[in-house]
């Protein structure tokens, strides 16, 4: 199958790690951007910054969580001056972290509602917009713990399975629209997400961790060869067979035991 150049991308989740390094990296291949994140200020910085290398640019402010601002970044999907060939879903992640009975259930409603509802819907607007000009890719950001249920964190995980699902079936029900769809599972990744939520990863080996240019890159390729699912690395592969065929009254204490190694307990 052929790789796949885009022109103009929208990259969600934009303002820092793994998105920022979607945008980074788009913008070395010359592809223009329209940049999506809560925050105006470094959302504008990066735009700045990246259209100095002779692309354009294009920061849109949106809270995805808020109809109003979906409503906006799926209408921008759906122009057709200007139009975007590649979405990448990518805002997403986790407020809080704990037991599932510790959780605010308003917070709880709010990530998930980002994690999956919004994705869902970007996925819809992009998908239909792209079959009527022929063609286009969408690369939904999920997780490696979509291969499994995650006591500990457990609608976090819920999320990404639900992004995985979706954009399994949507890469084949879409097959000649000219629209592919796929769905990356980074495992451990250097960001800031695990330090906004106080969680303890001293004891996470270094080899499972990958950087977000990375993560960034291979996911990239593995949207260019329109795959349907990509764990992005051997240790990712290994992550995903165990999940898939692993018996769960084996995988599910060792699961719940690693979730209280990570709140320092």
């Amino acid at each position: 199958m052929a790789r796949l150049k885009w022109e103009r991308a929208l990259v969600t989740g934009a303002s820092e790690g793994i998105g920022e390094a979607f945008a980074r990296s788009l913008a070395r291949r010359g592809c223009d951007l329209v940049l999506v994140a809560r925050r105006a200020e470094p959302l504008e910085r990066l735009a700045t910054d990246l259209a100095a290398s002779g692309i354009e640019a294009e920061p849109l402010a949106a809270d995805l969580t808020e109809p109003q601002a979906l409503a906006a970044v799926e209408a921008r999907l759906e122009a057709r001056d200007r139009a975007i060939d590649l979405l990448v879903n990518n805002a997403g992640g986790a407020s809080q972290h704990g037991p599932f009975l510790e959780l605010d259930r308003d917070v709880l409603t709010h990530d998930a509602y980002l994690n999956a509802l919004a994705v869902l819907r970007l996925t819809r607007t992009a998908a239909g917009a792209m079959a009527d000009l022929g063609g286009g890719s969408i690369l939904n950001v999920s997780a490696g713990v979509a291969f499994y249920p995650l006591p500990g964190a457990a609608a976090y995980g819920a999320s990404k399975a639900f992004v995985s699902s979706l954009s399994e079936a949507l890469n084949y029900e879409l097959h000649g629209t000219g629209v592919r769809v796929t769905a990356v599972c980074p495992g451990f990744t250097r960001t800031e997400a695990q330090q906004r939520l106080g969680m303890a990863v001293d004891h996470i080996p270094g080899f499972l961790w990958m950087e977000p240019s990375d993560v960034a890159e291979a996911a990239l390729r593995a949207a260019e060869r329109g795959r349907a699912i990509s764990s992005l690395n051997l240790i990712g592969g290994i992550n995903a067979l165990l999940g898939r065929h692993l018996p769960r009254r084996l995988l599910l204490p060792g699961l719940a035991r690693a979730q209280l190694q990570s709140l320092g307990e």
